[in-house]
């Protein structure tokens, strides 16, 4: 299989361990909000709650994985790929930067397009649908880097790191 598919079938596998985090907090934050013991008024506060106790966990979790000497997230480690800077995996602040612009500002941007449709009163704001339509546009972007050019994604090369294959698993007990 061609890196590209490999990198788009390990961000599904990631994808997949991220939504049991957002089943985690919602079976949590749901009955605590309905029930009122919690209350968050304002589609602002809404957001960064959502930031706080959502995305940043997320973000901080996937740098942590591709922070570790295996530089990989499940799915990259279960479909044999790496983050890697030069022939060095990436320090936990690159690989937080990574994460921040591939997870962290497409998911935020889709939060405050919810938020701000949700509240919409009548007419929906231009600015609305600007919010709407990047938060499509960057994951798209991201998905079409892959099949051009190297290949490298746009916070890739931002964060100067690049996604390789890894290196065969040793068999124990060998040197």
């Amino acid at each position: 299989m061609k890196l590209p598919m490999r990198r788009i079938m390990a961000w599904c596998i990631d994808w997949a361990c991220i939504l049991g985090w957002v089943a985690a907090t919602a079976a949590v934050g749901i009955p605590l909000y309905t029930s009122g013991l919690i209350h968050f008024s304002g589609s602002v506060l809404q957001n960064v709650v959502g930031a706080a106790m959502i995305v940043a966990p997320v973000v901080i979790a996937a740098a942590v994985c591709e922070s570790r000497p295996k530089a990989s997230t499940p799915g990259k480690k279960l479909l044999q790929l790496q983050v890697r800077t030069g022939s060095e995996r990436p320090g936990f602040l690159r690989a937080l930067a990574r994460n921040g612009l591939k997870l962290g500002v497409p998911w935020l941007i889709g939060h405050a397009a919810v938020y701000a449709l949700t509240t919409a009163n009548g007419t929906t704001p231009a600015g609305v649908w600007i919010l709407t339509v990047t938060a499509y546009a960057v994951p798209l972007v991201y998905v079409v880097s892959l099949f051009i050019a190297d290949g490298r994604t746009p916070y890739d090369r931002i964060c100067a790191t690049e996604v390789t294959t890894a290196p065969p698993p040793t068999e124990l007990g060998a040197g």
